[in-house]
């Protein structure tokens, strides 16, 4: 399968990008800064552009066969603007255009999905979030509207705490309220959902929580 990889040179991003290597899957990078990847190999195509770039972002998604996102806002209070909203809406664009529907990728549960029930999280991240990160939390809600409010076949995994963990192969998904759903989640577990929905339709059209 050809794969394009956003956030490539990410935390998260580079451990997708490895582990769509090692499955023997075509991997696109889209990446500012093809050094911060750190990574050459015969399968792997690295585009060199900002989501701001409208000709690097098509590039990236044309012939692909899905796109996953490991994007994620900056968590530095000095951040203003919405440069990961207006890149995501440029991606879904590039999507409907090269005719890609399949779009993985990330959130946080302080954003609700219609399968949930009522949940402390609910009431108590976003506004800690907001208090906090106010213009992540922005940004966090125009990029996942970006993708919800269009028609790609879409999955969110929303995270709590990542962390640097080992991966440890142990994932729970589900809906908060009816599933048993922790917060912290190593992130080599958490790419290693972000590829599996690459061939699991049980999450399509749907924001599940995931963790260890």
């Amino acid at each position: 399968m050809r794969v394009t990889v956003l956030g490539a040179s990410g935390a998260i991003g580079r451990l997708v990008v490895q582990q769509l290597l090692d499955y023997g899957h075509e991997v696109t990078a889209l990446v500012r800064s093809p050094a911060k990847l750190a990574l050459i190999h015969t399968h792997l195509t690295v585009v060199t552009g900002q989501l701001s770039d409208r000709d690097a972002v098509e590039r990236a998604v044309s012939g692909t066969d899905a796109v996953i996102s490991a994007l994620g806002p900056s968590m530095k209070r000095s951040t203003t603007g919405r440069e990961v909203t207006d890149g995501t809406r440029a991606v879904v664009k590039a999507m409907e255009t090269e005719q890609v529907t399949r779009f993985i990728g990330l959130a946080t549960p302080s954003l609700a999905d219609p399968q949930d029930r009522p949940h402390w999280k609910h009431k108590v991240l976003p506004v800690m979030a907001g208090l906090m990160f106010p213009n992540a939390l922005a940004e966090l809600k125009g990029m996942t509207a970006a993708v919800t409010d269009s028609d790609l076949d879409y999955t969110i995994a929303r995270i709590t705490v990542p962390t640097n963990k080992p991966a440890t192969g142990r994932i729970r998904s589900g809906f908060l309220g009816h599933d048993r759903i922790g917060s912290a989640m190593s992130r080599a577990d958490i790419a290693a959902f972000l590829v599996s929905q690459l061939t699991d339709a049980r999450y399509r059209r749907a924001m599940p929580a995931i963790s260890n």
